[in-house]
């Protein structure tokens, strides 16, 4: 019989880990399949990894997994991956958002030969318009900047098989964008489209700061766009100043020009200063990743880690 293991990264998500856990087995009780559960504790700030101790004594397919602090939920992700010893895997986050009543489906495809089955947002119950927008907004900047096609409106939540699971142990790359990841193995994909529900309990994790700093791991992991657009605007930029300076010495030859224009020279340096910045801060985005990928850190540590019985 093929084995499954469920990988749940979870960051402070005690208030609604035993609910998460009681429809995951539910829904684990109903497969045909030999099936377990890794839970991944990110470092958690309250009782976490307690409730999922209780739960693996009271459930003998549970595992538990914790990390020597919070390494983000990337990392988390990863370190449950690399932990899998099962035929497939699925990965889902413990807030209910995403709901595992799809994992048979998920199953059904992958005993078609799909490697790759993930699950695709039709709608996103319980979140701001703006944060909609910015998450719509962000896949679609994605799909046109990255060589490696990245599907729209898709997060985590998704299901791999061994051999794509041995591909991604391959890549041990620190600054992580697993999205980009799950992608970039390759093998024989399917998206499965769902309706995302609201978080059960708890708050989230992700603030539009760190959503912010997430868009740009993503983006420089997956694209030197920024790299190209920003060496495109600095050679339109010398144009223009180049044009504005025959501009400037054919207007003194022709028609003179006394001490004037302090203004428009402001204006000037102003902005050559502000484009001269903007590149250096993206070449500087590249050049700490690559500081950081020198160092060759540990990906992450491990605290404890507890098999089922």
């Amino acid at each position: 019989m093929p084995k499954l293991t469920v990988v749940v990264p979870a960051y402070n998500e005690s208030e609604g880990l035993r609910e998460f856990h009681a429809r995951l087995a539910a829904v684990l009780d109903q497969l045909d399949v030999q099936s377990e559960v890794l839970y991944v504790d990110d470092g958690s700030r309250d009782d976490t990894y307690a409730v999922m101790s209780s739960l693996r004594e009271g459930d003998a397919r549970v595992s538990t997994l914790k990390l020597s602090r919070n390494f983000g939920k990337e990392l988390a992700l990863t370190a449950g991956l690399d932990y899998v010893d099962a035929d497939a895997a699925v990965v889902i986050d413990a807030d209910l958002q995403d709901p595992p009543e799809l994992i048979p489906t998920f199953v059904q495809h992958w005993r078609e030969g799909y490697d790759v089955v993930y699950g695709t947002r039709a709608s996103r119950a319980g979140e701001t318009g703006f944060k909609k927008f910015t998450a719509s907004g962000f896949y679609r900047v994605m799909e046109k900047l990255s060589s490696t096609p990245i599907p729209r409106d898709t997060g985590d939540f998704r299901l791999l098989s061994r051999r794509a699971l041995d591909a991604l142990k391959q890549v041990r790359e620190r600054q992580r964008f697993m999205k980009g990841l799950f992608t970039w193995v390759g093998f024989r994909q399917i998206s499965v489209v769902y309706h995302r529900d609201p978080r059960y309990a708890g708050e989230t994790k992700w603030n539009y700061w760190k959503l912010w700093n997430f868009a740009i791991e993503g983006i420089t992991s997956f694209s030197g766009a920024p790299l190209k657009l920003a060496t495109y605007f600095g050679l339109l930029t010398a144009i223009v100043a180049f044009l504005f300076g025959l501009w400037v010495l054919g207007k003194a030859l022709w028609l003179g020009d006394p001490v004037r224009g302090y203004p428009s020279l402001m204006v000037v340096v102003l902005f050559l200063g502000g484009a001269q910045l903007m590149a250096l801060g993206v070449i500087g985005e590249y050049l700490g990743r690559l500081y950081v990928e020198s160092k060759q850190r540990p990906l992450y540590l491990i605290d404890e880690y507890l098999p089922s019985s």
